[in-house]
């Protein structure tokens, strides 16, 4: 019993230079359509939020990947940000967990 027939076994070669690219087009059209479709847009997501991760200042309201809502009482340069997140009660987070600035605080004052 021969389940391949003799075309098709006939038909088996290398293809040439211009065929390889003409098969290999519709992949690589593909991948520039992926970058601009979700690697591009995803880049520029991550630097804007890293913009506002370093901007915040003292009187931002913030959200937190948890979704704690408080208000920035204390910035520094360490990686670690003071929110007030009820009257008197201050915690300590990372900047990294910052998802959202809500609304703009006072301006530095020197």
């Amino acid at each position: 019993m021969n389940f391949i027939t003799p075309a098709y076994a006939q038909a088996a070669g290398t293809p040439s230079g211009s065929e390889f690219l003409m098969q290999m087009a519709p992949f690589a059209i593909i991948l520039v359509i992926m970058y601009f479709l979700i690697l591009r847009p995803q880049q520029k997501r991550a630097k804007a939020h890293q913009d506002i991760i370093t901007n915040v200042r003292r009187g931002d309201t913030i959200v937190t990947s948890g979704g704690i809502v408080g208000k920035v009482t204390k910035v520094t340069d360490d990686p670690e940000i003071e929110v007030e997140i009820a009257p008197n009660v201050r915690v300590r987070i990372l900047r990294a967990m910052i998802s959202d600035v809500r609304t703009k605080g006072q301006p530095v004052t020197e």
